[in-house]
């Protein structure tokens, strides 16, 4: 797509690109979110974007067929909607 602006041709933009694009970014900003550690609420918000950023990842794999990439993302997945349990679901453990 930049070589496409640079060239000043017209380019068309496929939305599997949309779709991986979307994921990256997503998955930068959930980690982002995450690495703040500003609380319950936004490090359960980050995975929960973590969530969103898996699925457009597997649907990318699943379209290009792409296997590693695939299982990567489904278990991180499952991990992150572990922690989306975790952090926006489950009442904070009560410490004694």
């Amino acid at each position: 797509m930049l070589a496409c602006a640079i060239a000043k041709q017209g380019c068309r933009v496929e939305p599997i690109d949309l779709l991986k694009w979307f994921a990256s970014i997503s998955g930068i900003i959930a980690a982002f979110m995450v690495s703040l550690d500003n609380g319950r609420r936004v490090t359960g918000w980050g995975f929960a974007l973590f969530v969103a950023s898996s699925i457009a990842w597997i649907s990318g794999a699943l379209l290009d067929d792409e296997p590693a990439l695939l299982s990567q993302n489904v278990v991180l997945f499952a991990i992150n909607l572990f922690g989306v349990y975790r952090y926006l679901i489950r009442k904070k453990p009560v410490e004694g």
